[in-house]
């Protein structure tokens, strides 16, 4: 093999994806700690994670996917 595994570099990527993912399971366990505070207070913790998905999505596209929803549900008998 022309270019040897460089050691100090690998060591140290592994290091730092070790700490990224304990980093990440910290954020996890906190954001599972506000889920159940918000459940402690009443909130439909299914119906919250539905609201935090969507204001992730682009407004237009939630208003378009909102509209032939509406559209497919008027097809099918099931209006409000």
């Amino acid at each position: 093999m022309d270019d040897p595994v460089k050691g100090d570099q690998l060591k140290s990527i592994v290091e730092r994806i070790e700490r990224l993912e304990e980093e990440k399971k910290t954020i996890s366990d906190d954001i599972t700690e506000v889920y159940a505070e918000a459940k402690g207070n009443g909130y439909d913790v299914k119906v919250l994670k539905k609201v935090i998905a969507l204001r992730k999505r682009d407004l237009d596209e939630r208003k378009e996917e909102e509209a032939i929803l509406d559209l497919y549900l008027q097809a099918v008998g099931e209006t409000a």
